[in-house]
C-alpha cells in the first residue's frame, strides 16, 4: 500500500530528528567551539525541544560521541569523491595532496580538531573518537592505493601518512592565524619532495 504523499513513519521522524541535532551539533562546533557548544545552543537549531533532544542522548556525551561517527562518515564522504576523480599513477599525488589538504583543513576537520582537544581530558570522548579516525584514514590509504597502484604499497602508505599529519598540523596554524602563503609554500614543496619520493629519486 502506497503512504499519502509527504507521509512519514514513526522511524523516519526519529531519523531525521536524530540526523537534524548531529548536524547541529557539528555546526555549533564549526561556529562556537566545544567549550561553548551547549545542549540548549543544539537543540535551538535542530528545531527540538530538550525534552524530544533527550530521547535520543541522554546528555551531551552521548550526543557528541555519536557526533563523532556522524561528522567521520560526512568527512569520509567528502574526500572519497573528492579523491575520485584523480588521475592514476604517479601524477596522482599532487592532485591528492592538495585534495587531502582541503579535507583536513575545512569546516568539518575545524569540528574534528574540537572533539580531539576535548578528549584529551575527556576518556569517554577519547575512546569514541579513536576508532571512527582510524577507519576514515584506513578508507582514506585505501582510496589513495587505488590511484597508485604501480607504486609500492609501504611507499605509499608513508608518504600517506606524512602529509595526513602535515596537513593536520597546517589545518592547525590556519586556525591559529599563520601566514597563508607559508602554508601555500609549504604545501607545493611537500608536493615536489612526494612526487620525487614516489618516483625513486
Amino acid at each position: 500500500m502506497t503512504q499519502p504523499r509527504g507521509h512519514r513513519t514513526q522511524a523516519q521522524r526519529r531519523e531525521q530528528t536524530r540526523n537534524a541535532l548531529l548536524d547541529a551539533t557539528i555546526d555549533c562546533l564549526i561556529e562556537l567551539g566545544y567549550a561553548r557548544t551547549s545542549m540548549q545552543e543544539i537543540c535551538a537549531r535542530a528545531g527540538v525541544s530538550k525534552g524530544a533532544a533527550q530521547h535520543h542522548f541522554a546528555d551531551k556525551a552521548e550526543l557528541m560521541a555519536a557526533a563523532v561517527e556522524h561528522l567521520t562518515n560526512k568527512r569520509m564522504a567528502e574526500l572519497s569523491e573528492s579523491l575520485g576523480s584523480l588521475p592514476h599513477g604517479v601524477d596522482a599525488i599532487p592532485a591528492a595532496i592538495d585534495r587531502l589538504w582541503a579535507g583536513y583543513s575545512g569546516a568539518l576537520a575545524t569540528a574534528s580538531t574540537e572533539l580531539w582537544v576535548a578528549a584529551r581530558t575527556d576518556p569517554a570522548l577519547r575512546a569514541a573518537i579513536r576508532p571512527v579516525d582510524r577507519a576514515l584514514g584506513r578508507a582514506t590509504l585505501a582510496q589513495i592505493r587505488g590511484l597508485t597502484a604501480d607504486l609500492p604499497p609501504e611507499r605509499t602508505e608513508l608518504l600517506f601518512w606524512l602529509t595526513v599529519n602535515l596537513t593536520r598540523g597546517l589545518a592547525l596554524d590556519a586556525e591559529l592565524g599563520g601566514a597563508p602563503a607559508r602554508r601555500k609554500q609549504l604545501l607545493e614543496e611537500w608536493k615536489r619532495v612526494a612526487a620525487a619520493q614516489a618516483n625513486g629519486e
